[in-house]
């Protein structure tokens, strides 16, 4: 939508072809439903939230940076707000107000819009020149241009299952490999399952690849039957995705009590057991962590939870201090592309000029937003890659 509003208002007959039933598609899952578009970060911050070749996007992010996002969007009637981390959001917390502002945009421009339109293949003329788009029904659109803006294979319900990719390698440029991203994480730990649905707020998160810290961060994390997830472990697959998948080891730690010292946690449990000597070991964390976690943390120390709280010996009793300092799950998987939100990996950014978003080597034929291969941490900051390159994409299209 954003490329196709950019190439019209650049004097060029454009025309989108949408393999959905409608547009934005994409759009109405992003933020919980909520539509998290950007993020009010200073554009030069969101190279440190993007993981995968963030340089190949300076021209694009500055060209058409959040600033001139949101200027472009309250021009099609959409008003946002700014909530936690500088994610950006419409202000009636509906999705569908951001698709409705750039279908506002593409009306205005008069770009032709073909619903329920997947294309197949690309038409391809001398000299390594596309020419235009067949369709799976036959019809043929020829074009002076051609831009993929398809996204990933994430969520394939929405209309992502590599199309984009498909059309890349028939015309000679490379893909790199894909896998999902921000994409909940699987551990095989037979006593996660009991807590599947806790969810933890203000923990540390750190994990490592083959016994090196790879990310960590601070905030809320989800337990699922399968695993782990939540905002925290969301951005901390985007690190491990493709090391994970070629075989490295991959650990989770969580500190159920950051703000809390070794010592201080140390301190709390020894005057619980102080003032409650005569009662059983097992209601020693009540109170300390969510009811679900207590047997699983005193299971995981090794305590007796049978005996009473006078005879636990502080070597336990640290034992059970080092589990909440350092709540360890073995993680063996991520979740699949129909749970990832993002795809890693995509067209080889080798192979597209930064500046035009061009394909160095194929005539007529650029690409824009997820179907590259650059991906960012949660936040908005992918939607706004999607904006920057795809308005870059359809600026750059005549010359």
């Amino acid at each position: 939508m954003m490329a196709a509003i950019a190439a019209a208002d650049n004097g060029h007959e454009v025309c989108l072809l949408e393999r959905n039933e409608k547009l934005g598609k994409k759009l109405y899952i992003t933020g919980k439903g909520r539509g998290n578009f950007t993020n009010s970060a200073d554009i030069s911050d969101f190279f440190d939230c993007i993981l995968t070749n963030p340089s190949f996007l300076y021209s694009s992010l500055y060209q058409f940076d959040n600033r001139a996002l949101l200027e472009l969007l309250e021009g099609f009637g959409l008003r946002w707000k700014e909530e936690r981390g500088g994610r950006i959001f419409p202000a009636s917390d509906h999705a569908s107000d951001v698709t409705k502002a750039l279908s506002a945009g593409l009306k205005r421009h008069g770009v032709r819009i073909e619903l329920n339109t997947r294309a197949k293949s690309l038409i391809t003329g001398a000299g390594r020149r596309v020419t235009g788009v067949v369709m799976d029904d036959g019809r043929r659109f020829e074009s002076e241009h051609v831009i993929i803006a398809t996204g990933g294979l994430s969520y394939p319900p929405t209309g992502s299952t590599g199309d984009g990719l498909l059309l890349a390698k028939e015309a000679g440029i490379g893909v790199t490999d894909t896998f999902p991203a921000l994409v909940p994480l699987v551990s095989s730990d037979e006593d996660i399952t009991g807590l599947s649905g806790l969810s933890l707020k203000n923990v540390t998160l750190k994990v490592l690849l083959d016994k090196k810290v790879c990310y960590e961060d601070f905030g809320e994390l989800l337990f699922t039957h399968f695993g782990l997830s939540g905002p925290l472990v969301l951005s901390a697959s985007g690190r491990v995705t493709g090391r994970l998948a070629k075989g490295a080891k991959c650990t989770a730690i969580i500190d159920l009590k950051p703000k809390r010292s070794f010592e201080q946690t140390d301190e709390r449990l020894r005057s619980i057991i102080t003032s409650n000597g005569a009662r059983s070991a097992a209601r020693l964390l009540e109170g300390v962590l969510p009811k679900k976690l207590c047997p699983v943390v005193l299971k995981r120390s090794g305590l007796d939870s049978s005996k009473k709280m006078g005879d636990i010996t502080a070597s336990e009793r640290q034992e059970v201090v080092r589990v909440i300092k350092g709540f360890t799950v073995n993680i063996t998987a991520t979740g699949g592309f129909n749970e990832a939100i993002i795809t890693q990996g995509g067209v080889d950014v080798r192979e597209i000029d930064p500046s035009t978003m061009k394909a160095k080597k194929v005539c007529g034929l650029s690409f824009a937003g997820e179907v590259l291969d650059v991906d960012a941490l949660t936040g908005g900051y992918n939607m706004q890659i999607a904006f920057s390159t795809g308005f870059l994409a359809g600026s750059e299209i005549g010359g």
